[in-house]
């Protein structure tokens, strides 16, 4: 459970280092949004590569990227709608049962 706790928090600050300043420096010269980005990607590293750590292992390693690919797609689908005001619509939706598709069989014994 720490691996994807690990895992969900590092793609917080993932999905703002790539995406928040879109809308927040839409206006500031590239280089500081590239700083800005940086910045906060470092907190990201300090929270993956543990969760990486922690997981593999317990998980195998296609197992363990299948987690972080579904978690990048829950972080940004919940930062898209909620921070970016953007609508998400059905063919996200039938997108999303794929993934759960992809688990499934990233998973099966």
């Amino acid at each position: 459970m720490s691996t994807i706790l690990l895992l969900v928090a590092s793609n917080v600050f993932m999905t703002f280092a790539w995406y928040r300043h879109l809308r927040e420096q839409g206006t500031s010269p590239l280089w500081l949004a590239i700083l800005t980005s940086w910045g906060i990607a470092f907190f990201e590293y300090c929270l993956a590569v543990p969760a990486n750590r922690f997981g593999y292992g317990r998980f195998s390693l296609v197992q363990l990227k299948t987690i972080q690919e579904v978690v990048t797609l829950t972080v940004f689908a919940v930062f898209a709608t909620i921070y970016m005001r953007e609508r998400l619509t059905q063919n996200h939706l039938i997108a999303a049962v794929c993934l759960v598709a992809a688990v499934f069989f990233a998973f099966r014994k």
